[in-house]
């Protein structure tokens, strides 16, 4: 392209010049142009107002593209993202403070606002937030979380709580319910719980009603009423128990869980869990049936028949080779919940979303 087309329009445009001159082609003067011994006459001063003027019509359309991408842009960021199930929205009502979806706030005169599939509620330091879904429950947000929703189609709610604490009351059938830690995967089986996940991902599942199923990678516990389990990146749930349960009980447990050991340390600790197990803490040594080496078990199975003796059909040969039905059948016989729940529903969770290490 030669520079004399910006002036005259002779020689071979540049493409772009004539991408400009089209879309900017409705401005265009409209009155006959002057005889062409006055345009000769044309001084340099004028010739640099022209070319100015070209100039600035050139950023005028930039500065209009820029602005045509950005509101594209927007208005596909408020879509629901491509797989992602987008049922009704969660209805958000403000507890306390300004919490917010995204970077929208939500104030005291806001009204009730709309958690909508892939949109993430934040509370800081002073704010509380609950949401509700009629169809499936009430969950209070607590201060200093961050709870997303993951899926939201019929029959499968998925949050995802990556940090903070939050208190779920479920009404939903058994297995429709599901929240993403860090760690873990919660299972609602028809309860009322608490689950919170510090800065490290670590987590702490408390129940109050009915019983939450906790699971990583084919690592299960289940958490009936009153009960507690911890959770850790890239090791899952911890084994459940009871608060009320000894301090040395309690301190053994978490090391045995969670910590590094020789396999003497270990041993230790398994003879402070059996020695010092109670009835109600049929609960951990049920769990620990599983969890321990072939050669322990014999020790977990004979603490805990004579705590909670196994129902008929259950024989100690069938349970050491950790025989689904009979470990099955001795759990429903310990009062806590029915198993079969869990293994009817948890199979459709079994692919965690990609948060859970």
């Amino acid at each position: 392209m030669k520079d004399d087309y910006l002036w005259d329009g002779s020689g071979e445009p540049d493409p772009e010049v004539k991408k400009l001159e089209t879309a900017l082609g409705r401005y265009r003067h409209n009155q006959p142009p002057p005889a062409s011994d006055q345009t000769a006459k044309i001084s340099p001063a004028k010739k640099r107002k022209y070319f100015f003027d070209l100039h600035f019509s050139i950023r005028l359309a930039a500065v209009a593209a820029t602005l045509l991408i950005a509101a594209t842009l927007f208005y596909f960021s408020r879509q629901p993202m491509p797989g992602v199930e987008s049922g009704p929205s969660w209805d958000v009502a403000r507890l306390e403070g300004a919490p917010r979806i995204g970077s929208k706030t939500i104030g005291a005169s806001s009204g009730v606002a709309k958690l909508a599939a892939g949109q993430t509620l934040i509370t800081d330091g002073s704010s509380r937030a609950s949401i509700t879904l009629n169809e499936t429950g009430r969950v209070e947000v607590d201060a200093d979380s961050r709870l997303r929703l993951v899926t939201n189609g019929p029959g499968r709610k998925r949050l995802s709580l990556e940090r903070g604490t939050i208190h779920a009351t479920i009404w939903a059938p058994p297995g429709e319910f599901v929240v993403d830690t860090p760690s873990a995967v919660a299972v609602d089986l028809g309860c009322v719980y608490t689950l919170h996940v510090d800065d490290s991902g670590a987590g702490l599942l408390r129940t109050t009603m009915g019983w939450v199923g906790f699971k990583l990678n084919g690592h299960e516990s289940f958490i009936p009423a009153g009960a507690v389990c911890k959770t850790r990146p890239k090791i899952g749930p911890g084994t459940p128990y009871f608060e009320d349960a000894s301090l040395s009980f309690l301190n053994a447990l978490s090391r045995f869980d969670f910590e590094s050991s020789t396999p003497a340390e270990r041993d230790a600790l398994l003879r402070i869990l059996i020695t010092s197990a109670r009835k109600s803490d049929a609960l951990t040594l049920w769990h620990l049936l599983s969890r321990v080496s072939e050669a322990d078990r014999p020790r977990v199975y004979d603490r805990l028949a004579s705590l909670a003796p196994p129902p008929a059909g259950v024989t100690r040969e069938g349970v050491l080779g950790l025989d689904r039905p009979m470990l099955d059948a001795w759990w429903n016989s310990l009062g806590f919940g029915d198993i079969y729940l869990w293994r009817t529903y948890e199979r459709d969770w079994s692919q965690p979303s990609h948060d859970v290490k």
